[in-house]
């Protein structure tokens, strides 16, 4: 289901700031060479999550899959000085692609990259979380919510993505795994007191999500 007009997305990609060189390389790569190049966050996306981390200026944020390493330098990008992300990835040739274009990053010390389950991982950071992204596996969203949401600070902002899942969450009779299991974390969300929330329309879908 096509979601986003390709004129609207196209006027939206003018107009947004352009990627630096690091990151439209991250993106050029990625779209040219890899299977899954779907899973990108992209360039409006990605000048999005630059922003918010910007306004932000977090000292520590989490983001629960990798990829090949794009939203983290644009997440990163907005650290306060002394600040730390940690990424987490399962693929472990996912993981050596990202540590690669970390490597060339400005903010190469300051992004930590964890290859495992992020079940596993997380409970061992011991960190208090300004931001955390969810951009993993759609059937651990709700355990990854209720694994992090403890941790992230007072009105810090979890961020989840592909929360339309290809705008399959919109059809009569969902029955795909991924599209049900997203749209069960949209309504775990929606009923929990301890936040607030608003669903992006933007790309495949974000979810901003406030602790309160």
């Amino acid at each position: 289901m096509e979601l986003i007009n390709k004129l609207a997305e196209s006027y939206a990609d003018t107009f947004t700031t352009p990627e630096d060189e690091l990151i439209a390389k991250v993106s050029a790569s990625t779209i040219s060479a890899h299977p899954h190049a779907h899973m990108l966050s992209g360039h409006v996306q990605g000048r999005f999550l630059t922003i918010i981390s910007s306004l932000l200026q977090p000292e520590r944020i989490l983001e629960i899959g990798t990829f090949t390493g794009y939203s983290a330098l644009c997440l990163a990008t907005g650290l306060k000085s002394g600040g730390k992300l940690h990424t987490i990835e399962l693929r472990e040739d996912d993981a050596n692609t990202a540590y690669r274009y970390f490597q060339q990053s400005d903010n190469k010390e300051r992004i930590i990259l964890h290859t495992g389950n992020a079940k596993d991982i997380i409970p061992l950071l011991k960190e208090e979380w300004d931001i955390v992204f969810i951009d993993a596996d759609k059937p651990g969203y709700i355990d990854y919510y209720e694994l992090i949401l403890p941790s992230v600070k007072q009105n810090g902002l979890i961020i989840a993505d592909n929360v339309f899942f290809h705008g399959q969450v919109l059809e009569n009779n969902i029955s795909g795994k991924n599209a049900t299991a997203i749209h069960a974390f949209n309504l775990h969300v929606k009923s929990d007191p301890r936040v607030e929330q608003v669903l992006l329309t933007m790309r495949d879908g974000l979810l901003i999500i406030r602790k309160l």
